[in-house]
C-alpha cells in the first residue's frame, strides 16, 4: 500500500480523540480521525478491520546501541557496573567486522519493529579499523525493514594510554571523525516531516572523547542544523572522573563545550540534581530514560517526574542490548512505568504516562513533533496491539492492559503509512534465519577475542 488510502476501523481501543471509529491514512499521513458512528469523508477506502486491536501512535526508541545485541549476557560482563563492564566488553567490540555489524543491527531494528517500534535512534561509537562504514551499514538494514532511524554518528577518541576508557584498538582520530560526521550528513541526512533516515552527531562520553572533539562536535552540528546527543550524568563514578579530570559537573562540563541547549538529548540523566534539572529545563534540552539499562547496572533512577515539573521532556531508550538485553520497546514502557511509580507512588504516575513518555516525549527528544501522535496531518506511524493472549484475559481497559499485563510483541506496525509487520512477522525477513546468523556472528565475534 503506497498512496491508496486506508481506514482502521473500529479499534478496539485507540490513543486518540475522537477516533473511535476509524482513522484514515493517505500519502502516508493521517487525513482524518472518524468520531463514533462516524463514516469516513474519504471516498474510496481500503478497509482494514482493526475492531481486535489497540492502536497506538509509533513507539519511538531514543537510545540504543545496536551492535550490542551481539553480547547479551556474556559471563565477563554479568554483574558489574558502568566502568567495569564497559571494560569487559570493549575487548570483544573491538573484533567488529561488517558483516557481523549486519547481522547485529538487524537483528535489533527486527525486534524493534516487532515491538511496536516506529522509529528508532542508535549510537554507535565503536569504529575499529575495517568498520569505517559502520553507519552506511546500519542505514542499508533499515531501508530493507522499513523503520525510520534517527541514527547518531558516535565518536572516542579518548582513549587508556590518553587517562580514558576504551582501548586504543577502537577510537579515531578527530579529523577522522568530523570528516566522517560531515560526509553521513550530506549523503544521508533528510529534512522534514516524513524523512526516514536522519543523521545526528554522539560523542560517547565525557570519559571517552576529549574536550575539543566536544567542542568541534558541537560546532559541526551548528553548521549542518543537525541534533546532538551523548551520555551524561549515568553514574557517579562518571562525576568523579569529570571533577578530577575537568574540575567540574558533568552538566558544567557540557555547558561549557556548547552542548546546553535545544539541539541536545542526552542518555540516561540519572545523576542530574534539582538545580542541574532547572537549567536543562530552561536550556530545552531533553533526556532519554533507559529504566532497564540503569536498574541491570544499578546505575540509579532517572528522575523522570522532577524533571517534568520542571519543564522538561522525557523519552524512553532500551540502550544497548548487552546493558538491557532486549530491545523490546513496550516492555521498556512497563519498566518505566514500573520503576517510576515505585519512585513517586500511585498518584504520580499511570501506563499513560508510561506511553506518553515512549510517543510525545521521545519525539521531542528527537526534534520530530509529527512522530508520536495520532492526529491529522501527523506522518502515519501507529502500532496495533491485539489482546488475545492468555496474559490479557479478564483485562478491562485495553490501554493500560498493554502496560500493566506485559504486551511485547505488535500484531501490526505501520511507517509511514506502509505496513512494517504484518500478523506479527516482518514482511519478507526470514526470522529463523536471522536468528541462526546472528547467533553465526555472535560466535565468531566472542572466538576472535577469545582466540
Amino acid at each position: 500500500m503506497t498512496d491508496a488510502a486506508i481506514w482502521l476501523c473500529d479499534p478496539l481501543d485507540i490513543l486518540a480523540p475522537n477516533a473511535a471509529r476509524g482513522v484514515v491514512v493517505q500519502g502516508g499521513r493521517i487525513t482524518e480521525l472518524v468520531p463514533a458512528g462516524m463514516q469516513p469523508q474519504t471516498a474510496d477506502c481500503v478497509v482494514f478491520d482493526a475492531s481486535r486491536h489497540v492502536i497506538l501512535p509509533g513507539l519511538i526508541n531514543t537510545h540504543h546501541h545496536f551492535y550490542q545485541t551481539l553480547t547479551r549476557a556474556t559471563p565477563a560482563a554479568l554483574d558489574l557496573e558502568l566502568f567495569g563492564w564497559l571494560q569487559a566488553l570493549y575487548p570483544i567490540w573491538a573484533g567488529l567486522s561488517p558483516d557481523v555489524l549486519d547481522a547485529a543491527v538487524t537483528t535489533a531494528m527486527a525486534e524493534l519493529l516487532l515491538s511496536g517500534c516506529t522509529t528508532t535512534t542508535d549510537h554507535h561509537y565503536v569504529f575499529p579499523q575495517g568498520l569505517e562504514q559502520a553507519i552506511d551499514i546500519e542505514i542499508a538494514a533499515a531501508r530493507r525493514l522499513g523503520i525510520r532511524v534517527v541514527l547518531t554518528r558516535g565518536s572516542m577518541n579518548l582513549s587508556k594510554r590518553n587517562g580514558g576508557l576504551p582501548p586504543d584498538s577502537v577510537v579515531q582520530d578527530e579529523d577522522v571523525i568530523l570528516a566522517d560526521s560531515a560526509r553521513l550528513i550530506e549523503r544521508y541526512h533528510q529534512r522534514g516531516a516524513d524523512a526516514m533516515v536522519q543523521i545526528a552527531l554522539a560523542p560517547c562520553s565525557p570519559f571517552s572523547v576529549t574536550t575539543q572533539l566536544m567542542r568541534s562536535t558541537a560546532e559541526l552540528a551548528a553548521r549542518h542544523d543537525v541534533r546532538l546527543h551523548t551520555h551524561l550524568a549515568e553514574t557517579q563514578d562518571e562525576a568523579a572522573f569529570c571533577l578530577e579530570r575537568y574540575g567540574r559537573s558533568p552538566l558544567d562540563y557540557l555547558d561549557d563545550c556548547g552542548w546546553l541547549h535545544n539541539k541536545t538529548w542526552l542518555a540516561h540523566g540519572v545523576h542530574f540534581n534539582p538545580a542541574e534539572i532547572a537549567r536543562l529545563a530552561r536550556a530545552g534540552t531533553t533526556v532519554a530514560h533507559c529504566p532497564c539499562s540503569n536498574q541491570i547496572l544499578a546505575s540509579g533512577h532517572c528522575p523522570v517526574c522532577e524533571m517534568e515539573q520542571a519543564g522538561m521532556r522525557v523519552g524512553l531508550g532500551v540502550d544497548g542490548s548487552a546493558s538491557n538485553n532486549a530491545s523490546n520497546l513496550m516492555q521498556e514502557v512497563r519498566a518505566a512505568f514500573l520503576l517510576q511509580r515505585g519512585r513517586y507512588g500511585v498518584a504520580a504516575v499511570t501506563p499513560r504516562d508510561a506511553l506518553r513518555w515512549a510517543t510525545t516525549g521521545s519525539a521531542a527528544c528527537i526534534g520530530r513533533p509529527e512522530l508520536g501522535v495520532i492526529e491529522v496531518g501527523a506522518v502515519a506511524d501507529m502500532a496495533l496491539f491485539t489482546l488475545d493472549e492468555l496474559r490479557f484475559a479478564g483485562a478491562m481497559d485495553p490501554l493500560s492492559a498493554l502496560v500493566l499485563c506485559g504486551a511485547d510483541r505488535a500484531d501490526r506496525v505501520m511507517v509511514g503509512g506502509r505496513w512494517a509487520v504484518i500478523d506479527g512477522a516482518i514482511p519478507g525477513l526470514d526470522l529463523p534465519g536471522l536468528i541462526a546468523r546472528q547467533n553465526k556472528a555472535s560466535r565468531t565475534l566472542h572466538a576472535s577475542y577469545h582466540g
